[in-house]
């Protein structure tokens, strides 16, 4: 049987250098993903091209549209998967300030290690499965805080901006240095886009959201008065 096995393999290494594609079919939408999530980890989503994904697959470029609209349409996908992996959700316990400030830094180091998830994120609202339990999350953590509808999804809303916002520039500003001799100030705005500026600015937007929301409780005091 081993012999059998590696002629197999023989014939089928003899095809592809030929130029012969995989027979149609062969291919799914899952599979799709798979390869663009090998090609993320791999070339990065620059290089990542649908013909690139189907030189993996062994299949011709044209194939992939049977599966997918664009790379747009595909990338909505990889997404999904990325965060399933990497699950940037609220911490189980704590205050509700400490188990946002989990998720939101989960989400900043997502985006800043896949730019494929951060390009995904700034073109339009991430609705995926994944995404929106996340967001209800967080959503029922600032309801048990006290405080309303309203202004729960605008505290939500707040933090998610900043998030996206600041992962963002981090990564657009990575890999740069100040010029030789610079001054201070060009070292402190260096410093301005670093993981412990991004925890320093939850903290300041956290005691925001809790001074300007107000609780239930709090409002309801104010509309006694």
């Amino acid at each position: 049987m081993a012999a059998v096995r590696g002629k197999d393999q023989t014939v089928t290494a003899r095809r592809r250098t030929s130029g012969q594609r995989a027979p149609r079919g062969t291919i799914s939408r899952g599979q799709i993903v798979e390869a663009a999530l090998r090609s993320l980890r791999t070339t990065g989503f620059e290089q990542m091209t649908i013909r690139s994904l189907a030189a993996d697959l062994d299949v011709a470029p044209m194939s992939l549209y049977r599966y997918i609209r664009d790379k747009d349409d595909l990338m909505d996908e990889v997404v999904e998967e990325l965060l399933i992996q990497s699950q940037p959700m609220p911490a189980a316990t704590g205050t509700w300030q400490a188990r946002l400030t989990a998720a939101a830094e989960g989400l900043r180091r997502l985006l800043v290690e896949e730019p494929g998830a951060l390009y995904v994120y700034l073109r339009h609202p991430v609705i995926s499965p994944t995404a929106l339990r996340r967001m209800e999350m967080m959503l029922k953590i600032l309801r048990e805080a006290g405080y309303d509808a309203a202004a729960s999804k605008t505290a939500y809303a707040t933090l998610q901006t900043y998030t996206i916002g600041f992962a963002a520039l981090e990564t657009s500003r990575a890999g740069w240095e100040p010029p030789d001799k610079a001054s201070r100030m060009a070292n402190d705005l260096v410093a301005m886009t670093s993981p412990k500026q991004f925890a320093s600015g939850l903290v300041y937007l956290l005691a925001g959201i809790e001074r300007e929301a107000g609780t239930g409780e709090k409002s309801a005091g104010a509309g006694a008065q």
